[in-house]
């Protein structure tokens, strides 16, 4: 099912700044029975963005309900809410006075392998690289040009994901994913002033860290540093944790550091 300002249809008008100039902002979270997972967390982070790039954010209440609307056929499913500056005149220059459009649509979980969650996932690194853009770091805005032309590298269903670097060498994520590598005792995920997305997923292991006296530092990442890890895991909202077993030919094994953020993802925190 798919709401456009609360209204059943898979139709946006062509005018609509989303389409023109990826003017807008979304989030990608699982719902079961109903309940979103991680909602306090996924609303936090759509009004954060919406605020980066100057949008009204939708009233919570009012996609709350509508989440509930286009998942109560299925047990399971991904929901994605969108939210646009709306309708404009042409040419860049935003509408003063803008009335966003807000899509809030189902579709089913994909089915990735149960192998993937279970023994890893194997991992390529992408050679279309990450434009440095302050003003966007860490927001999820609909510009994902270059995750797409990254994901269109490789066709082999046997690698789940790319990582991508931004044009200084360092590593930011993968095309869908956010990073995070075991060190000693600690964990480290790249640090993202300059680009990339700040998942929410990611800001729980950040905050579970915290609460469990765990080391996780936020600082660059060189692409020689991730390939000489022990241990590397992947995370999102969908996919939730994947440890990588094989990135560009090199083994890697599961270990402490997936179990943890694993554990850590269990934990009802929202």
């Amino acid at each position: 099912m798919i709401l456009v300002n609360g209204a059943a249809t898979d139709q946006v008008v062509v005018t609509d700044r989303g389409l023109a100039y990826g003017d807008g902002v979304f989030r990608t979270f699982l719902v079961t029975d109903g309940r979103a997972h991680n909602w306090r967390f996924q609303f936090r982070r759509l009004a954060h963005d919406c605020a980066a790039l100057a949008l009204p954010c939708p009233v919570e209440a009012v996609l709350a309900e509508e989440v509930i609307r286009v998942s109560a056929a299925q047990r399971e499913c991904t929901v994605k809410v969108i939210v646009t500056r709306g309708t404009g005149e042409r040419g860049f220059a935003p509408p003063q006075n803008p009335v966003p459009t807000r899509v809030v649509m189902a579709s089913p979980r994909l089915p990735y392998p149960e192998e993937f969650a279970r023994g890893g996932v194997c991992v390529q690194v992408c050679r279309t690289r990450v434009a440095a853009q302050p003003r966007l770091a860490g927001v999820k805005h609909l510009n994902r040009l270059e995750n797409v032309i990254a994901r269109s590298e490789w066709s082999d269903p046997a690698v789940a994901e790319g990582l991508m670097l931004d044009t200084e060498g360092n590593v930011v994520g993968g095309t869908m994913t956010n990073l995070f590598m075991v060190d000693e005792n600690s964990l480290v995920t790249p640090e993202l002033s300059k680009c990339g997305v700040a998942g929410v997923t990611r800001e729980r292991i950040l905050a579970a860290a915290t609460r469990h006296g765990v080391t996780c530092r936020v600082e660059p990442l060189t692409l020689d540093r991730v390939l000489g890890a022990r241990e590397l895991i992947l995370v999102n909202s969908v996919i939730g944790a994947w440890a990588v077993r094989d990135i560009e030919g090199r083994t890697l094994r599961p270990g402490p550091g997936m179990t943890r953020v694993q554990a850590w993802l269990e934990e009802k925190d929202d």
